[in-house]
């Protein structure tokens, strides 16, 4: 059985591409840029000034248990707001060994394709079956909150991913890595036995979730929630100001 879901939303591309460039986040915070007429007329869906978002994050992850219940996985997270100095995800890794009352054999299946599934732009989510009794997830959601201040940052958990850097762990169900690739964070999980496989990345050109199964009584979830906390108490005056302001830094000569 063959399934693939191509999912393009031009709000969840935006969220994920802010999510993705955090990196330039950090050096030109909202900088105001010029936008051409044919850009303009590709953008759809609701849109706000950069000085309402007081508060960005993002969670990522993704988990494989196979038939003999032994799991392997890992969650990577990163929050921005005003005050943040430079934006960092940190990675923990989940490791869990089954009971092995059903054994894990060897796959046998078979997926052929899907290899211009890492080429798209926007959301993708694909899951490509050969096996039997397996169940896949691929899930995104959008938290969008309203408040006056931002909320209490959370201690940082786990490992500080840096550039080119992989973290990795593996058991008896596979191997996870989560690498910083060039514009985002990617997860890759290679399941044991030739059971599989899942992939899930945000980057420049959006956010990816992949999952081939070739084996039986798989269970896996790629999961990505974005939290976004807009300021609701600005008045009128300080609005139009801020938005003036903005108009200011724009080139006059135009396009």
């Amino acid at each position: 059985m063959l399934r693939e879901q191509q999912m393009k939303a031009s709000y969840w591309l935006a969220a994920a591409c802010l999510a993705a460039s955090t990196s330039s986040f950090a050096n030109e915070v909202f900088k105001p840029i010029e936008v051409n007429d044919q850009e303009l007329s590709q953008l759809r869906g609701r849109f706000v000034m950069p000085g309402r978002i007081i508060s960005f994050g993002v969670v990522m992850s993704s988990t494989w248990r196979n038939a003999s219940g032994d799991l392997i996985g890992a969650t990577s997270s990163m929050q921005i707001q005003a005050s943040t100095v430079k934006p960092q995800f940190y990675v923990s890794t989940i490791s869990q060994l089954g009971n092995g009352s059903t054994n894990n054999t060897q796959g046998t299946g078979n997926v052929i394709g899907g290899a211009g599934l890492s080429n798209t732009q926007g959301v993708t989510q694909s899951v490509r079956a050969a096996g039997d009794s397996n169940s896949a997830n691929n899930n995104v959601a959008i938290n969008v909150t309203q408040s006056t201040t931002a909320p209490t940052m959370a201690p940082a958990s786990g490992q500080a991913l840096m550039s080119g850097q992989t973290i990795g762990a593996s058991n008896a169900a596979g191997s996870v890595a989560v690498s910083a690739i060039s514009g985002g964070v990617q997860m890759a999980i290679q399941a044991s036995n030739n059971q599989g496989s899942a992939l899930q990345q945000v980057a420049q050109a959006g956010l990816l979730q992949n999952t081939t199964l070739l084996g039986n009584s798989n269970l896996v979830n790629n999961q990505t929630l974005l939290n976004v906390v807009i300021n609701n108490n600005l008045n009128p005056a300080a609005s139009a100001a801020q938005n003036l302001n903005q108009l200011k830094g724009l080139r006059n000569s135009g396009y």
